[in-house]
Order: C-alpha cells, then structure tokens, then sequence
C-alpha cells in the first residue's frame, strides 16, 4: 500500500496519464459530500498470462450504481471494460488490484450536480493480501455497535463512496477495541456483513451466509464462493442470521475482492470452533484460488486475459 506508484499510469477521461497528473479540485464535490462510485476488481497473474477475474460483473455493477445515483458515465459497458484492460496493460502488471472511480468533477459549493461534469478513472495498483498474515492464521472480529445501512437510509446496492463512512466508524471502533475487523448487524439485529466483506458461516454441515433481508451487498467474491461450494456438494442456504450463530458456528469467513477468502476465528472474544481457520474455509480459498488464477478450467469464464 505503501509502494511508490509515481511511474504508474491511470485512465482518466479516455486518455492515459502519469498517476500524479491525476488531480482533482479541493473543492471537488465528491471530494466534498461522498458522491463518487467506485468498483473494486483483482487480476491474477497464472500460467497463461495475466486475468482480470469476473470483469463484465463487476462492471455491470459499477453502471448499475451509476444509474441509481443516475450519473452519466459517458461511455458504454464494453467501453469501459477495454479501458480496465487498457490500464492493467499499459501499467505492465502480472496480479494487481484495480479501481474504476467516477465522480463530480466540479469545485462550485453546493449538493445538487445536474450537468456537472463526471470524471472517470482506472488505476491498477500492486496489491497483496488485505488481512496481511491473517488471511492464513484467521483474524478477529468484533460486532459493532454501529448497524449497517439500510436501503430506507441509502442504496445499499450502490457500491457508493459516502455509503463506506458506516463502515469507517465500525472498523475505527473494532480497531480500537484491540480487533482486526468489525461484523455488522442490521438495524433488525441480524448479521450483514463486514465493513468491506460479505461473511458466511458454516455449522451443521450448512454454508450459511445472510440475504438481501440484512441490507448488504451482494458481492461478486459471495457470489463466486456460493458456486464453488455448491460444485463441491456443499449445501448453501441465504438466510436471515442471529448474532449468538457467530459464536455456535464451527466456521466464519469474509468474503470479498479484497478480502478473497479470510478466515474469522475469534468474534467478540469467542473462538469461531477450535480458534483456528477450518477444514470447509480452507477448501473454498483454495477452490477460490485455482478458479481466480486458471487452474480450474470449469470456471474459466470468469477470467479475462488481457
């Protein structure tokens, strides 16, 4: 995260440029009010060159944020995958993680944005694993005192930047507390998500993750991992979760493009079954690996070389 990233080029506007001629006003509204939308996708380099994983979803997603918040992006769908690949290439990285942002790019004061200027941008950066060590040995997890976000409040289908201030202030308050990452709840008290993370849980032979009733987003890395586990003869069941289940499931584990697959072996103090990262979670990041790098040819639709 720390690495120099001066010689690397962004996409902005249809053109590629020096990442630090990337430049926005201090005024800029995004800046301002959190009104930017952004995606966030991974490319693995393997035997056959470099992939971007699951491209075309996340970029449907990214165009389905911008017409919630009805943001004209300026560019077709396919448009903007060729300039995802465009970006990976030019920059010459094998696994690296990439960020497509649009957002006001206009420094006049004031919440309304109708005709102001959009901008769009791509930046690949190289990135490891997002837990560090933890995304082996498991981290530790405490269930906020702040909700999630509900759709009454804002979209939670919107990948949105001002929707992640929840997360912030949850993750600030794990973090404090001596934990590596926050669990959510929603505002009925059933389990959402994590700050950046969807989560599922794995008791009684059943792959349990929460549905759309706990108000999260329905990742792409969820979705991925939900057919890995069924390809694998594991039962999966999208319901609504209690939070006492964090503590009586043999196994949790985040999911996410981040994230990948991280085992959760401590909640609020508790060890998540023996304290160590389990058997089924092992499995699936390694099922999740062979698919996101090439090694499993059934799910080779997913990968896009570049």
């Amino acid at each position: 995260m720390a690495n120099d990233r001066s010689k690397l080029k962004v996409w902005w506007d249809g053109k590629l440029v020096n990442y630090n001629d990337a430049k926005v006003p201090v005024l800029a509204h995004s800046l301002q009010y959190g009104s930017g939308i952004f995606e966030g996708l991974r490319a693995y380099q393997n035997r056959k060159g470099t992939a971007i994983f699951r491209l075309q979803d996340h970029v449907r997603r990214f165009f389905r944020t911008a017409k919630i918040y009805q943001m004209d992006l300026g560019y077709t769908q396919k448009q903007f995958e060729s300039a995802i690949i465009e970006t990976v290439r030019a920059n010459k990285l094998g696994s690296c993680y990439i960020r497509p942002f649009a957002f006001y790019n206009t420094d006049q004061v004031g919440l309304g944005t109708h005709g102001d200027k959009v901008t769009t941008a791509i930046a690949a950066i190289p990135f490891g694993a997002y837990f560090g060590k933890g995304k082996e040995t498991g981290i530790r997890c405490k269930t906020s005192t702040w909700k999630r976000i509900n759709s009454e409040i804002l979209p939670v289908e919107a990948k949105a930047s001002g929707n992640y201030i929840n997360s912030l202030i949850a993750h600030h308050e794990a973090r404090a507390s001596g934990f590596d990452e926050a669990i959510m709840l929603s505002t009925q008290g059933r389990i959402a998500e994590g700050t950046a993370e969807n989560i599922f849980l794995y008791m009684d032979n059943y792959l349990l993750t929460p549905n759309y009733s706990a108000d999260i987003l329905v990742g792409i890395t969820r979705d991925s991992v939900i057919k890995l586990a069924q390809d694998a003869g594991i039962e999966v069941v999208e319901t609504e979760l209690h939070k006492e289940e964090l503590y009586i499931a043999d196994e949790v584990f985040f999911t996410g493009t981040a994230a990948e697959v991280t085992p959760v072996v401590n909640v609020d103090g508790i060890k998540v079954g023996n304290g160590k990262p389990g058997p089924i979670t092992k499995m699936l990041s390694e099922k999740y690996s062979e698919a996101a790098t090439g090694e499993n040819e059934m799910f080779g639709n997913w990968l896009t070389y570049i």
